[in-house]
């Protein structure tokens, strides 16, 4: 319920902040201004406010439909545009979310059960070099080196290829999550292994690395999580740059394209899918919280009885 009236209440604000931008799909200085009065006609622009909200909200929220392209593809419905891309756009995240987390998990336990250690330390520095430089920037130097000068990879997207074509921004994207992953599994995990109840668990002479991977891993991993719902999202809209760099015919080239032409109805679509994502995001972290740590499902179960 509170999630559906989240997306009711991002609807609103993304009606009013468009309302509320400068400029119109029909700028075209070629266009008399009976011909834009016509085309505002044609779109249902010259309704009353109220009006174009009410059938804005039910177009979206009852048919899903968020009406057709002004400029980019004129007369092309939204859902059809995004249709076409989103696939590319989803793919590139989500490998980068899996390439992202697994390295920085492992980087981070190493890091942990290694302390103060030459492996501790080039954990650290890579992850302050992950989270200070920009995606689009190791996005240019593997375009560079292993595309350009080394020829491994293919440095531009091809549809055809798209697995092999999307190594490099794949691992451009993921830098970010490798670097914010291993620094909160190195934190979280050096605490764990310093509580009471993990030295106690080796004093009775359990297995060190039974310890590490039953006990401490599991439990390091909750914050860790948490910090995955908004990186995931991070991905998608970073995905902007990282997409015109490639040439990855994905949401976010559509997104820039649209809001440089001004083409409402498009960044009202992507707007809300990033939204949708995000809260399915902390919906799925939510259930992960129950699935790692038992204890916390059966609180809310408590709560909820």
């Amino acid at each position: 319920m509170i999630s559906l009236a989240t997306l009711f209440v991002i609807l609103t604000l993304l009606f009013i902040l468009l309302e509320l931008m400068p400029g119109s799909p029909f700028n075209d200085e070629k266009l008399s201004e009976e011909q834009k009065e016509l085309l505002y006609k044609k779109y249902d622009l010259d309704k009353p406010l109220q009006v174009r909200y009410v059938t804005y909200l039910k177009n979206v929220i009852i048919e899903g439909d968020f009406g057709q392209s002004y400029t980019i593809q004129k007369n092309v419905d939204v859902s059809k545009l995004l249709k076409d891309r989103l696939p590319i756009s989803v793919r590139l995240g989500i490998q980068s979310l899996i390439v992202g987390s697994i390295i920085g998990i492992l980087l981070g336990v190493i890091a942990a059960v290694y302390k103060n250690s030459k492996w501790d330390t080039f954990t650290t520095i890579f992850a302050v070099i992950g989270v200070s430089v920009p995606s689009y920037v190791f996005a240019l130097g593997l375009s560079y080196f292993l595309g350009y000068k080394l020829k491994l990879f293919p440095f531009t997207y091809d549809i055809y290829s798209p697995v092999q074509s999307s190594i490099l921004p794949t691992f451009a994207l993921s830098m970010f999550v490798i670097a914010t992953v291993a620094r909160f599994m190195r934190t979280e995990l050096v605490e764990v292994l310093s509580s009471d109840y993990i030295l106690l668990a080796e004093a009775k002479g359990l297995n060190t690395k039974k310890v590490i991977f039953k006990h401490s891993i599991r439990n390091a991993l909750i914050p860790v999580i948490t910090v995955l719902g908004p990186l995931t999202v991070g991905l998608m809209t970073g995905s902007l740059v990282i997409e015109r760099i490639f040439g990855i015919p994905g949401i976010g080239d559509l997104l820039v394209t649209a809001i440089s032409v001004n083409d409402f109805n498009i960044i009202i679509g992507i707007a809300f899918f990033y939204s949708l994502f995000y809260i399915l995001m902390a919906l799925i972290i939510d259930t992960l919280y129950g699935v790692i740590d038992p204890r916390i499902r059966v609180a809310k179960e408590g709560r909820n009885g």
